[in-house]
This record gives structure tokens, C-alpha cells and sequence, in this order.
């Protein structure tokens, strides 16, 4: 099982994050908050709001009770790294 370990916001609506196997990198979430139509994810399009971001129970999470499972997270900060 993978978890969050360490995360910081980066501009851009981009997130850094490490993870429980040693896996560390860049995800970009500008597209996938701005194509989710729910309020909770609507509220993280303010740039301030989106960088309160916060690891909890083993993954980012927001104040508003936005999160996003680690596995998720993982498989995008892989992605980036490969390209």
C-alpha cells in the first residue's frame, strides 16, 4: 500500500509529493480540478485555497474535505517522471 508521506503546493494548481516507497515528483491537478464539477473541488480552483493543502491520514487533503487518494497521487507523480 502506498501512502503520502511529505506534500507542498507549487504554483499552477501543481502539487509536489513524496511517497511511503521512496517515490518523489510533480503533479499537475489544474486540469483535473478544473473538470471536476463538484463544489468541494470548485472551492480549490482559488489559487490561495488550492495551496492550503496538507498531508492527512496518508494522503493530501484540503480544509473543505477535498482529498485525493494516494494512489491516484502516486500513479500521477510516476507518470511525470517518465515522460
Amino acid at each position: 500500500m502506498i501512502w503520502v508521506t511529505e506534500a507542498k503546493a507549487l504554483p499552477d494548481f501543481r502539487l509536489w509529493a513524496r511517497f511511503s516507497d521512496g517515490t518523489e515528483g510533480e503533479i499537475d491537478l489544474k486540469e483535473f480540478i478544473a473538470a471536476d464539477s463538484r463544489p468541494v473541488a470548485a472551492a480549490l480552483r482559488d489559487p490561495l485555497a488550492f495551496s492550503a493543502l496538507r498531508v492527512d491520514m496518508d494522503t493530501v487533503v484540503w480544509d473543505n474535505g477535498f482529498d485525493l487518494a494516494p494512489e491516484f497521487l502516486h500513479a500521477r507523480a510516476k507518470a511525470h517522471a517518465t515522460a
